[in-house]
């Protein structure tokens, strides 16, 4: 019983900790967030586009599964944001990451993450919708080329 009860000390000691370190990234973030940060957080599709053609940046749609299957881009990395912080290893650090879901409040939650986690992130501020709208006619031709 001794053993159990030592081991499950020292499980519960390293969880605080990690839980703890996490909460210090978190802190840090938001207490040095500034009009700049504001500002360099956002990425729109119009900023986007060309970046993607360039593959300049990493793209993540973090939609559930469901909603990928339903409709996807035909470009990017699937990640869902309740998978994303098992999946990091799928990320390249040395790329700015930008993440996107239909509108921007998953995608909003998943930069603050990355950004903690020292990436280098940005959200898509018009979202999917915004995206598939910029994509349409000569933009997307010429995307796609």
């Amino acid at each position: 019983m001794n053993r159990i009860s030592i081991a499950l000390c020292l499980a519960l000691l390293c969880i605080s900790s990690v839980v703890a370190a996490d909460d210090s990234e978190l802190d840090k973030y938001i207490s040095s967030f500034s009009y700049q940060e504001r500002k360099d957080m956002k990425i729109t599709s119009k900023e986007l586009v060309p970046l993607l053609k360039e593959q300049k940046i990493q793209f993540v749609d973090i939609r559930f599964k469901e909603e990928n299957e339903a409709w996807r881009m035909g470009f990017g990395t699937s990640i869902p944001l309740n998978e994303l912080p098992k999946r990091l290893g799928e990320l390249d650090k040395s790329k700015v990451i930008v993440t996107a879901c239909p509108h921007k409040d998953r995608a909003t939650i998943a930069m603050v993450y990355l950004r903690t986690k020292g990436y280098k992130a940005r959200y898509l501020e018009d979202g999917l919708v915004g995206l598939a709208e910029a994509l349409r006619g000569d933009t997307a031709r010429d995307f796609v080329k």
